[in-house]
């Protein structure tokens, strides 16, 4: 046994010297079990000195046997009795291993607690009071609290120019479910669960005053809810909008105002300009959606969108579910705090309808070239989605192309996250691919050989180490328009394309030419000597060997 050195979330101390009380074991176990589990180390002095137990409570069948028969329900612990020598002496300490339980668990005499944190860093037992019930709950998968018939909610809580903006939602939108096209109102009412019955009468539930209530009627009876929308450059607020009022319209004005905070760069590849977003769109509005689905509507907080030097936060109040971290996100089984909510909004083309939202995300920014999208600033209080600004990777944007090339369909997201790894780390054992991709290790195998039979990987052994890393010419491949938005250039445009082409490269020729625009020899031949005219290039040599450079300028 390896007592820690102080007390944390998941470790309690209780001395043993004057026997503890039963109810002061019942509460500490119970607490423990409604957090994240852990261990009350029985004996032990609150600044981590062991002093024994008392007597009665050396028989550790009795002890948990005890424990069970006085929570509701029975709670099972391991108890593990050990010696532990101070200075000259030996003591029992016992330690009561607590699993984290998948429900709320009392004491035989009602008492629901949990663990936290004080302001001075150390842990405490408290209360679990009625609203934070559900949170757990939720939390846990154990109940839907966006399924909930709403309180004091009548059906002239909701908004009939809501129910229209639905509607015409519905009608007009590519991603809608085909079986809600064409229902009346109150056919889709209850077909998405926005209203539910209740002593005979249809009332509206969470998740219909989210998306269809008056504003009014949600600041009455969610008066959780609420948004901002800010955009931050250095320590001024350019933008700070706040929202309240149904969803539909919120998630339409932050995506418009993501638009208009997000700036596109144009890259020219051949005769084609590329235009491309500092974040991608698509894996944006995956963010917001995902973060309006799966926030925690019994706690305060908003759901927040905001763009800084850094790049773009989304962050919503409210944990991951159970079973769900930072590094499983792609591989977890979709599941949500507010399965009804997320279901609507699936079904009228919102959220994505297989459930992987986060495939999305991930997809989005790697197809862009862009840094990976991170949760790592996730705590237990919210969740935080960051999608870091940078410098596009065209040559990682080719080779996913050409991986679609070959692969006739887009690269699944687990190929895109081992290219990725190769990019960023350079030569990887599969092990280590399997690390950062957070894929099992046969997983990863089978996926670096299908990228080195795709040519996109090569495989090298020395010295019995076989380590993998992106094939190089393939990583630097002209540029094939196709996976992102691009328009061909314009005639107007080809001088300015030759002359920044030749800033660049220090010198261009006719052929060049010919082949960057794709067009003939003659016409390549008249635009530069055009460009001489203009004093925008340089001419050197004569013939077809001539040679065009970049004008230099004399101060």
């Amino acid at each position: 046994m390896q007592i820690p050195d102080r007390e944390s979330i998941s470790a309690e101390f209780k001395s043993d010297v004057k026997r503890v009380s039963d109810d002061a074991i019942l509460d500490a176990v119970v607490a423990l079990a409604n957090t994240d589990g852990g261990v009350l180390y029985l004996g032990v002095e609150d600044d981590g000195t062991p002093t024994g137990v008392h007597k009665s409570h050396r028989d550790t069948t009795r002890l948990a046997a005890f424990v069970a028969n006085k929570t509701v329900p029975p709670l099972s612990v391991r108890v593990d009795p050990q010696m532990i020598r101070v200075d000259k002496t030996t003591v029992l300490v016992i330690a009561i291993e607590v699993p984290r339980s998948t429900v709320i668990v009392a004491t035989a005499s009602g008492k629901m607690l949990k663990r936290r944190t004080k302001f001075d860093g150390t842990p405490e037992s408290v209360p679990l009071y009625p609203h934070e019930i559900v949170t757990r709950l939720s939390s846990l998968n154990s109940y839907d609290y966006s399924a909930a018939i709403a309180p004091d909610a009548m059906l002239d809580d909701l908004d009939q120019a809501e129910i229209d903006r639905l509607q015409e939602r519905i009608r007009s939108g590519q991603r809608a479910d085909a079986s809600i096209v064409g229902l009346s109102n109150e056919e889709l009412l209850r077909a998405l669960r926005l209203v539910s019955n209740a002593g005979g009468a249809a009332l509206p539930t969470i998740t219909g005053v989210l998306l269809l209530g008056k504003a009014t009627s949600i600041a009455r009876i969610l008066p959780t809810h609420g948004a901002a929308f800010q955009v931050l450059e250095g320590s001024s607020v350019r933008v700070n909008k706040d929202y309240g009022g149904p969803l539909l319209p919120i998630i339409d004005d932050m995506e418009a105002s993501l638009r208009a905070w997000n700036p596109e760069r144009e890259l020219f590849r051949g005769p084609y300009r590329i235009s491309l977003p500092e974040f991608s769109p698509s894996a944006a509005r995956e963010g917001i959606v995902n973060a309006f689905g799966h926030r925690d509507y019994t706690m305060l907080g908003q759901v927040r969108v905001q763009i800084d030097e850094r790049g773009l936060f989304i962050t919503n109040p409210g944990c991951f579910v159970d079973g769900v971290t930072s590094e499983n996100l792609l591989r977890v089984d979709p599941r949500g705090r507010n399965i009804c909510l997320m279901d609507a909004l699936k079904r009228v083309g919102l959220a994505e309808r297989t459930g992987r939202g986060a495939d999305r995300i991930y997809e989005g920014s790697l197809f862009a070239g862009r840094h990976l999208p991170e949760w790592t600033e996730s705590s237990k209080a919210f969740v935080s989605l960051f999608i870091p600004r940078g410098e596009p990777d065209e040559g990682f944007m080719q080779m996913l192309d050409e991986a679609r090339r070959h692969m006739g369909s887009n690269p699944s997201v687990w190929s895109m996250l081992a290219l990725d790894a190769l990019r960023s780390e350079g030569p990887m054992t599969a092990r280590k691919v399997a690390e950062y991709t957070h894929m099992s290790l046969g997983e990863t195998q089978i996926t670096l050989e299908g990228l080195e039979s795709a040519t996109l990987v090569l495989r090298k052994t020395l010295n019995g180490s076989t380590r993998f890393s992106l094939n190089e010419e393939v990583y630097g491949l002209r540029y094939d328009h196709g996976s992102v938005v691009s328009q061909r250039v314009s005639p107007q445009e080809y001088p300015d394309l030759i002359v920044a082409y030749a800033n660049n490269e220090g010198k261009v020729s006719t052929g060049e030419v010919a082949e960057l625009l794709e067009i003939n020899a003659k016409q390549a031949y008249r635009i530069l000597v055009t460009l001489v005219d203009e004093g925008r290039l340089v001419r050197s040599g004569k013939g077809a060997g001539s040679k065009y450079y970049p004008v230099v300028n004399q101060e």
